[in-house]
């Protein structure tokens, strides 16, 4: 498994689908990546020599992309920030509830976890 930014990137996938497994690199910076370092779209991760490797590096270096770890710390001081100032979006963040308009008396199970049956419990 070649080994990117610290994250295993999967041998059997192709290159431009093996790298999205980096926080940070999506469908179209993959894309963009692969052109740039000339590398064939058939190519396998396992394919990937040293030479290769540090191309890619290289060029994620010079776009100065914030990736993983970076990247993870900027939302979470975002997060924090927009809590901090009380704003509807900070709060709705911390009540574990949509944030950008959804409706929430139906649907909304994802943000908000299993259903909580709330009523009478008879005693046996």
């Amino acid at each position: 498994m070649p080994r990117l930014l610290g994250v295993d990137i999967p041998n059997n996938k192709r290159v431009e689908y093996a790298l999205r497994y980096i926080y940070g690199i999506g469908p179209a910076r993959a894309k963009i990546i692969c052109q740039e370092c000339g590398i064939p779209e058939s190519m396998r991760a396992s394919e990937l020599n040293e030479d290769l490797i540090n191309k890619i590096m290289t060029c994620v270096a010079d776009h100065q992309y914030k990736l993983e770890g970076d990247l993870r710390r900027e939302i979470v001081s975002n997060l924090k920030r927009l809590g901090a100032i009380k704003s509807y979006r900070g709060l709705r963040h911390a009540k574990g509830l949509p944030v950008r308009g959804q409706r929430t008396s139906t649907n909304a199970r994802t943000r908000k976890g299993a259903r909580k049956t709330v009523g009478v419990v008879s005693k046996k």
